[in-house]
């Protein structure tokens, strides 16, 4: 069904159109996606004051300065899509909603959805069995719906085109940025930092054994999504940490001696900007978005290299903490909110 044309402004409508972000992961401990809509909001109000911006969220005291807060609770996810959310929806009748991953059901209004990876068509062990038939389900219905698509990397470009077959100029990169607490300073510690939820496909055993090889201790940041990939990181000597603040992960990037990240498959890959910021050496595995993100500024390998890559970045620690710190200069959430507006502008006006 096609997109219904936004209502004409009237008298409780201002002049500017209204964009709704669905905000529901504000303060769900939800490390990428969390980060990406608590940025947008943040940037948006400043870099497109033609625009209104509010967002539905669970947690409205999260909603920063110039965005309007609109409380959502929510217990069910499913029943958050298929009901109270379309409901909101078609009581406040905004000009424009972006929304990730998905749509709501039977929201036929003016859309833009975002898709950080499609991590959930290959990788199994991405999510549980019943997440990803979900996610395999809904995302495709909603790129094929949306009016358009927002990307956060060529490399999910590329696997969005391929797999979903939509017209390429309805799909936008709007790179991630860097948050301006992530920036060097302060003598680093004798351990490897690993960034990234616990689970098989960021292989953060990997790690450990690379760690070990080169005789230092490795710490784990990120929600435990395997319970016993957790416990034996633990019982190999890891120290894991779950979530944590930004704050606190801040630290960790300035503190470690490297951030050693093996994953298989990764739609961006913001730990590896987040310690490049930090002038920490970066350690990866040659996926398509961590080059796209580091470029020259880390060493890859994987597998049996691991440990060898991690010696020589310690080694030319000086070298990588420059390279790093200057590319991370190239990636900032101001420019991810003016891509995403012009975005929101050439919507608004078909």
């Amino acid at each position: 069904m096609p997109a219904a044309p936004a209502p004409p402004p009237g008298p409780d409508r201002p002049g500017r159109p209204l964009v709704v972000l669905d905000a529901d992961v504000l303060g769900r401990e939800r490390t990428g996606d969390e980060t990406y809509v608590a940025n947008l909001l943040r940037e948006l109000p400043r870099v497109a004051p033609d625009l209104r911006f509010a967002a539905v969220t669970r947690r409205p005291e999260l909603v920063p300065a110039g965005v309007e807060p609109v409380p959502l609770p929510a217990r069910l996810q499913e029943v958050r899509m298929a009901w109270s959310l379309p409901r909101l929806l078609r009581r406040r009748r905004p000009d424009l909603a972006h929304f990730q991953h998905a749509l709501p059901l039977g929201y036929g209004g003016r859309s833009v959805v975002t898709v950080h990876d499609l991590s959930f068509e290959s990788e199994r062990s991405s999510m549980g069995t019943l997440d990803r038939l979900v996610f395999r389900a809904v995302v495709p219905h909603a790129v094929r719906r949306a009016d358009h698509v927002l990307v956060v990397s060529e490399r999910t470009r590329r696997d969005v085109l391929g797999r979903y077959g939509v017209p390429e100029a309805k799909v936008t990169v709007t790179p991630n940025g860097v948050d301006p607490a992530f920036a060097p300073g302060g003598p680093h510690d004798a351990y490897v930092l690993f960034v990234g939820a616990v689970q098989a496909r960021k292989d953060p055993l990997a790690a450990l054994a690379a760690a070990r090889a080169v005789g230092l201790p490795l710490v784990v940041v990120g929600p435990e999504k395997d319970a016993s990939l957790a416990r034996a990181l633990r019982a190999g000597g890891a120290d894991v940490r779950g979530y944590v603040a930004t704050e606190e992960l801040a630290r960790l990037y300035r503190g470690a001696a490297a951030l050693l990240l093996p994953s298989r498959y990764e739609g961006f890959g913001l730990p590896v900007l987040e310690a490049m910021a930090s002038g920490t050496p970066v350690v990866a595995t040659p996926d398509e978005a961590l080059r796209e993100v580091a470029g020259d500024a880390a060493v890859y390998a994987s597998g049996a290299d691991l440990a060898d890559a991690l010696r020589r970045a310690l080694a030319d620690r000086a070298r990588l903490s420059a390279a790093g710190i200057e590319r991370a200069k190239r990636f900032t959430w101001e420019e991810t909110a003016r891509r995403t507006a012009a975005v929101y502008r050439a919507v608004l006006t078909r």
